[in-house]
């Protein structure tokens, strides 16, 4: 199944090169804003609730924990898409960190490296490293229940869950609630966000993504008017 699913991201991908990019290509709007709507209802009516609660049970130790726990696993795709990119020193400094935090940090949930010196990078995924390798941006998509992206980033988000250590997890249910957990964390992380939305909110998501994802590919090269909205 996955050598099925590699082979159609493959055909996508090398299309994607020819893909004229544009300023904020946001050709598929009205489509997008749709399924917006959609993402954002399940966001007020099920998600936000169950993140409110999560921040309100969890003493604030753990909850710092259980972000370095998820926030080390995450160091697994960093790496190997700082290889794929030729970022042989980051790929380095990223692998020290997994290693110590991962050992001495006991499983990721304490930032050890950092206090070592070794601080956190802004990652990187498979779409920065299509963007290093050429491949055009394409316009911006709103994918359901995903989220926003561009067409460069939507099928890597495909290959990123492969590199994620939880896709080889066999057993469904602790694979499941992992996830769950991974999402409730960065949704509570994002709640003070909510009051600064202003506007069309559809635009703001639209415009704080793309920038934050050039910022990402160009290595902060640009200015990064949203830089704690990362994960948004």
């Amino acid at each position: 199944m996955k050598k099925i699913s590699l082979a159609a991201v493959a055909v996508i991908l090398s299309g994607l090169v020819a893909i004229p990019v544009f300023a904020d290509d946001d050709r598929f709007e009205n489509l997008n804003r749709k399924i917006f709507t959609v993402n954002d209802r399940l966001d007020q009516y099920a998600l936000r609730p169950a993140a409110v609660a999560y921040k309100t049970v969890m003493p604030n130790p753990l909850e710092k924990g259980v972000d370095n726990f998820f926030g080390n696993l995450d160091e697994v795709t960093n790496v190997l898409n700082d290889l794929l990119q030729g970022k042989f020193g980051q790929a380095a400094h990223d692998s020290g960190r997994f290693l110590i935090n991962t050992t001495i940090g006991i499983g990721g949930l304490f930032d050890v490296a950092q206090r070592a010196g070794l601080e956190k990078s802004d990652g990187e995924d498979f779409g920065q490293t299509l963007a290093v390798w050429g491949v055009g941006e394409g316009p911006y998509l709103m994918l359901p229940l995903i989220g926003p992206s561009t067409l460069r980033d939507a099928p890597s988000k495909f290959v990123d869950s492969i590199t994620s250590p939880f896709s080889y997890v066999d057993d469904v249910r602790t694979r499941n609630a992992a996830r769950g957990v991974d999402l409730l964390a960065k949704r509570a992380s994002l709640l003070e966000i909510d009051r600064v939305i202003s506007g069309d909110k559809y635009l703001f998501v639209r415009d704080v993504y793309l920038q934050r994802n050039r910022y990402l590919v160009n290595d902060g090269a640009i200015e990064d008017d949203f830089g704690d909205f990362e994960d948004y």
